[in-house]
């Protein structure tokens, strides 16, 4: 545990110090000056004031943006039109009146023609003492009409050079619309349009005119200019607009070594030390320090508790868990690095954080590559002053990584996974470029760099796993299959001198692959653990029974002692074989562990006939070995002793090959042999199923050829 907590504690403290640090301003910098300190980190967040004229300028922007407000009077527009009907009533009985008296008309508000206009056509709508509808009220009814249709289609109350831009906005009590200011009437243009309305009849020209005038009076403005609203609209934008330029976030390079000081800079420095004052304090430092330190230690807790609860043999290993502290450490001090380079702001887009999920992936497994995919994002991220965009993109493009490899095959399979790196990429700087209203070009720019990232990932992978296999000991399923391979040396020297042994481990393979995948075992593991479990036989081949085809058993011609001694050597000398071969341990496991410390029955039974029970002690005739401890390796046992045994069944049936494997498990258990593997009595049973399927299979009884027996007894 003490390591365990170095290696948690160690690999915190180097993080945290790669963070960026926070510096104190101790002078004044000018514009054109070279900053020779350290690069200029800023520990805290601070806004960066704009220029003065520049702040000016948005602020008229604003002011700009701003459409003219005009208030609708829907009471001006009934006022206007019940004023004109009432006019039109009262015109009418003044000159009727004044006819009867046979006097003029006196000036009323309009020219004397107008008057002599309407009293011309009041007189001929009247004569003969008839009152036929002509044109005098006809007309009067159409002005009422006109009116109506100006006061819809709207008539300002200013001139369109009053007015900056092409639309304004129109207030109808509490709802404001849009409308452009050409499909409106301005004040300057209300006499005109009362004119087009009339010339439409084609009406001569003093009537047309008479009518144009009558009706000017009451065709007012219904769109007030609201100055006060419009006002209060541009303070409300002109609020919007900030006077900072930007946020510099904590932990954010102000201005790098050796690098110019432009405007844009020394307004930041300037900013920064109007926000934060001249240098740090004690307790700042301190606290800062902590901030960084628990950030860090909570994200490694995390990753340490799952490890704890969900994958017990990788936490229980330090040299396994010195592999995650390693690919932090290196991962945080690449961000640090790229962090510091004065390049491309895309280059960020080099830390291969999918090559770090996909090797924890290929060693352990998806679950692992995943859950670390997210802590090694979020700790890079805060590498980057909390750059919540680099995490994301990141945990999208290494999830999609380590789905690729979940299941591999073959080496070569790793390259498969840059387009899936490349597509995480691809669609996570869209959405957030587009969120952003990026260019084009800077959209290509981050899309190439991805590109690099996803072609050097891959190579990265495969060739840091070659590193981690060999020098951390770590068997992956790449491994496996490698050694699952027959042209493997020990496996061929199996076949050649012990071709017995051989057939009988590969048919033992195939019961333990089947029976780990039943019980979510690691079923390759239990394969390949049974092709290398009996490599001891390679010595002496002959003195066990597989191999004894065209030999006499040479057992008879020794003592039960001697013969014992025999059989006890393949396990020592086969876990010999496999550490000078450097085997994986957790092959190696498979050898001392497929007999525990059970008793060779045989020789023991054969002891006691010739000796009798008490001149024989048991224990010299039990292997040597460590009991199963995992899964694969209970798996193992069961399958070496079932697959044996079955083979000296005569005429094997369907219930026979049962009867055996339960008798053979169960007396495994009653013996002791599993009760330091993990395997439950649940697991037992699906084990005992698999292992009768498989074996009925393969010993089923076959109908004999015709002229068999001939064939069997030619020479």
């Amino acid at each position: 545990m003490q390591v365990k907590l170095f290696l948690l504690l160690a690999s915190t403290i180097i993080i945290v110090l790669m963070f960026p640090r926070g510096e104190t301003l101790e002078k004044e910098v000018m514009v054109g000056t070279i900053w020779i300190e350290d690069d200029l980190i800023a520990n805290i967040n601070f806004p960066i004031l704009k220029k003065p004229e520049t702040y000016r300028i948005e602020l008229e922007r604003a002011r700009l943006k701003v459409l003219p407000i005009f208030v609708k009077s829907s009471n001006l527009e009934t006022q206007q039109t019940d004023s004109l009907k009432s006019f039109t009533s009262y015109l009418t009985s003044y000159i009727d009146t004044a006819k009867a008296n046979n006097r003029n008309l006196p000036p009323v508000f309009f020219k004397n023609q107008t008057l002599g206009v309407f009293q011309t056509l009041r007189e001929a709508e009247t004569g003969n003492g008839g009152f036929v509808p002509s044109q005098y009220t006809l007309l009067m009814n159409y002005s009422s009409e006109v009116l109506k249709s100006l006061f819809a289609k709207g008539v300002l109350s200013l001139n369109f050079s009053q007015i900056e831009r092409d639309s304004i906005f129109v207030q109808d009590g509490n709802i404001q619309e849009a409308k452009l200011k050409s499909g409106l009437i301005p004040s300057d243009n209300i006499t005109e349009e009362v004119r087009k309305a009339f010339k439409k009849l084609e009406l001569p020209e003093d009537v047309a005119e008479a009518f144009t005038e009558y009706l000017t009076h009451f065709a007012v403005p219904n769109l007030i200019y609201s100055p006060e609203l419009t006002q209060q609209q541009v303070e409300i934008e002109q609020n919007k607009v900030s006077k900072f330029s930007g946020l510099v976030a904590a932990n954010e390079r102000i201005v790098a070594k050796h690098e110019r000081i432009t405007p844009d800079i020394k307004l930041k420095i300037d900013s920064y030390k109007a926000a934060k004052g001249d240098s740090l304090g004690l307790n700042e430092t301190i606290m800062q320090f902590t901030g960084k330190f628990l950030h860090v230690f909570s994200l490694l807790v995390l990753l340490s508790i799952h490890l704890y609860v969900f994958r017990k043999k990788i936490f229980a290993d330090n040299l396994k868990l010195s592999i995650f502290a390693i690919l932090l450490t290196v991962i945080s001090f690449i961000t640090n690095q790229i962090n510091s380079l004065n390049i491309n702001d895309s280059a960020y887009l080099l830390i291969f954080v999918p090559a770090v999920s996909m090797l924890l992936t290929i060693m352990f497994d998806s679950r692992v590559g995943f859950y670390n995919t997210v802590i090694v994002s979020l700790i890079c991220g805060g590498l980057r002053g909390n750059d919540y965009t680099f995490a994301v993109m990141n945990i999208v493009a290494s999830s999609l990584a380590v789905y690729t490899v979940r299941d591999i095959k073959n080496r070569t399979q790793i390259f498969r996974s840059f387009g899936f790196i490349l597509l995480g990429y691809v669609v996570s700087i869209i959405f957030f470029k587009f969120e952003a209203l990026a260019s084009w070009s800077e959209i290509w720019i981050e899309l190439a760099f991805a590109s690099t990232n996803a072609l050097i990932s891959p190579v990265l992978t495969y060739g840091l796993l070659i590193i981690f296999e060999r020098f951390f000991k770590v068997t992956t399923d790449l491994t496996l299959l490698e050694l699952s391979n027959f042209d493997r040396p020990l496996l061929r020297e199996l076949a050649r001198t012990a071709p017995g042994t051989f057939n009988h481990s590969i048919t033992v393979g195939t019961l333990a692959e089947s029976a780990a995948e039943a019980v979510e075992g690691n079923p390759l593991l239990a394969r390949v653990g049974a092709y290398y479990h009996d490599i001891g036989k390679t010595r002496s081949p002959y003195y066990y029974v597989e191999n004894q085809m065209t030999v006499k058993n040479l057992h008879e011609d020794i003592t039960p002692l001697e013969s014992v001694k025999i059989i006890l050597d393949h396990v020592q000398y086969g876990e010999l074989l496999a550490k000078e071969n450097n085997l994986p341990a957790e092959v190696i496991d498979f050898i001392p562990t497929h007999h525990g410390t059970s008793l060779i029955s045989y020789f023991y039974d054969k002891a006691v006939k010739e000796q009798g029970a008490g001149n024989v002690n048991q224990e010299d005739f039990r292997y040597k070995g460590k009991k199963p401890y995992s899964k694969e390796t209970a798996i193992l046992m069961l399958a070496d002793s079932c697959e044996s045994a079955t083979r000296s069944i005569e005429n094997p049936t369907p219930e026979k090959i049962e009867n055996m494997v339960n008798a053979l498990i169960d007396k495994k258990i009653q013996d002791n042999q599993l009760n330091e593997s993990p395997l439950t009595f649940s697991d037992i049973d699906k084990i005992k199923k698999t292992f009768v399927q498989i074996l009925i299979g393969q010993r089923h009884r076959r109908i004999k050829y015709p002229q068999q027996e001939q064939m069997e007894t030619q020479r």
